[in-house]
């Protein structure tokens, strides 16, 4: 049966598996909105596209499936571009379909037409502009196969009007095995354990690769057997569970003291699903130093491009640590453990031992409050960001969201929207700054309008704050377009149809958390902290990771 390529379009994400899409309505795609008024998706209209992009991230991350964005062409097309960045960075699968000028009206300068395959060519795992009808559901299924196949990315596909509107043939699914991934030689993987056997000092670094393959309970045995502490970067947080006795939690530029002096001074770093970036390693050339480094990545062209290794296992991290566990030893490094306890026992934590709200005070009456009910937090970019991923306990994979390779400020609420869709009965919270809330805040009308009981942290300290600090301590203090007039995010709130709170200190925060949680809608909580407290530990950029600046002075 023939039928519309918008048609096609919409049974093909059905295919998929796909229940809900994120977008914003224009000329270009208005056959594919059309389709899909009728159909079984969940069609979620955002404020922004940029708005949409994020969604479908956040969703994207929180289930572990493929997030789908809708755009039309020209600025609809452009608005994803840094969501897209986003996803790219941080190995997301996203499928964004945009509209686009009819095939006959290409490469005339038409109205609203770019070239976004151009423009997203180098922030996109792959994508592609439909030319041909008969190449847009083969296209399509191949978006997503690309999209989550080894390594995930966003793939983008440019549809043209002419070409929704166009009746076709739909092709049935061949559906082929999926390719299986490589798994290292058995001598090769007796070399390694070898190596993490005779180990003195060995640490267990994971990052967002570790949370793909779903390889939490395989590091659990791995760091439980071998006694080893874990590490965790930024995108790793969740991997291995927080609140274990073997976790240091952040390692990087804002990583616990103990987390970067173990990793500095190991004898043996076993790096799970992490690309050696430079907010990770500081200064790299002193990161390798007198270890071994051995590290698991899916991604070929990921192995010694940023540190050079000894041994690398590229393929599934689950696969390959399966093959590796029944090759180590039990072990126990007392030695070693009271000298990472005794780096751990240094950081003051300043910010918890005061008598007033700060935002690290808010991160521990978070963990106190949700204790046993694994929240998703989303948080934003910037020092909100920081502070609650050295704070937050967060024991699961998929429950702690953030952008970590672009750090796109504003993708905290979007990308809690996103989550929402997807979270169950586990509360979903954003954590922004001001800055950053004020950037994609009208999705909160969004969040609103889907009934969603969403909870929004806005840690208020009326400037950019970590611009800020990086002024205070490198720029003499001159605070340069940092510094922020006063917002009312209550009444916001309250027009887009949340409630919410404002809090100066932590027992009204405490209440407040109450009162969100107890609620029937989204709910803002505003929390007052004073300008000038800074995010410490901290490592300026391409010093080693334990040459630690005083962010006292």
């Amino acid at each position: 049966m023939m039928i519309k390529g918008s048609e096609a379009i919409v049974k093909l994400l059905e295919e998929q598996g796909v229940d809900t899409v994120f977008g914003y309505p224009g000329g270009a795609v208005i056959p594919l909105f059309d389709a899909l008024y009728n159909s079984k998706l969940n069609r979620v209209l955002t404020a922004h596209e940029q708005g949409a992009i994020h969604a479908a991230d956040g969703y994207a991350r929180a289930s572990g499936n493929v997030g789908v964005c809708i755009a039309t062409s020209g600025p609809g097309a452009t608005n994803i571009v840094t969501g897209l960045a986003t996803a790219y960075l941080d190995s997301i699968p996203v499928v964004a379909i945009t509209g686009q000028v009819g095939v006959n009206m290409l490469g005339r300068d038409s109205f609203q037409e770019i070239d976004i395959t151009g423009v997203t060519l180098s922030i996109t795992k792959y994508n592609m502009l439909i030319r041909k009808k008969e190449d847009l559901i083969p296209g399509l299924r191949k978006a997503f196969r690309v999209a989550k196949e080894g390594r995930p990315g966003p793939v983008l596909v440019d549809v043209p009007s002419s070409i929704q509107n166009e009746l076709l043939e739909y092709p049935e699914l061949n559906a082929k095995a999926r390719a299986t991934t490589n798994v290292a030689r058995e001598d090769y993987l007796a070399e390694i354990a070898e190596a993490i056997n005779n180990a003195e000092r060995p640490v267990l670094m994971v990052g967002g690769g570790a949370i793909n393959s779903g390889a939490q309970a395989e590091l659990i045995e791995l760091a439980e057997k071998a006694d080893i502490p874990v590490a965790s970067s930024l995108m790793g947080l969740g991997a291995f569970p927080g609140s274990n006795k073997l976790s240091l939690g952040l390692s990087g530029m804002h990583g616990h003291i103990a987390a970067n002096m173990a990793v500095s001074t190991a004898d043996v770093l076993v790096v799970i699903g992490s690309r050696f970036s430079d907010r990770v390693t500081g200064d790299r050339n002193s990161y390798h130093g007198e270890k071994t480094i051995i590290q698991f990545e899916i991604d070929i062209s990921e192995v010694d491009k940023n540190v050079e290794v000894d041994y690398s296992l590229v393929g599934d991290a689950k696969e390959n640590l399966q093959k590796l566990l029944p090759l180590i030893k039990e072990a126990k490094h007392e030695m070693w453990w009271n000298q990472v306890l005794a780096w751990r026992a240094t950081e003051t934590r300043a910010l918890t031992h005061v008598d007033r709200l700060t935002a690290p005070n808010v991160m521990e009456i978070m963990n106190n409050e949700f204790e046993g009910k694994d929240p998703i937090y989303v948080t934003d970019v910037g020092q909100n960001q920081m502070w609650a991923a050295q704070y937050l306990k967060i024991d699961k994979p998929r429950h702690f969201l953030t952008s970590g390779g672009c750090g796109t400020m504003g993708f905290g609420l979007p990308g809690a929207l996103g989550a929402s869709f997807v979270a169950g009965e586990h509360p979903v919270v954003s954590i922004s700054g001001d800055g950053g809330f004020k950037m994609t805040g009208m999705e909160l009308y969004t969040a609103c309008r889907e009934n969603k009981k969403l909870i929004s942290v806005v840690i208020n300290n009326s400037c950019l704050g970590m611009v800020r600090q990086w002024q205070h301590l490198f720029y003499d203090k001159r605070y340069s377009s940092t510094i922020l007039t006063d917002f009312d995010f209550i009444g916001f709130a309250k027009s887009c149809g949340a409630d919410g709170v404002r809090v100066t200190t932590c027992e009204e925060f405490k209440e407040a958390l109450k009162q969100a949680q107890a609620s029937d809608k989204t709910f803002v909580i505003e929390a007052i902290v004073e300008q000038g407290d800074m995010v410490d530990p901290m490592v300026a950029a391409g010093a080693r990771i334990n040459d630690f600046v005083d962010t006292f002075k």
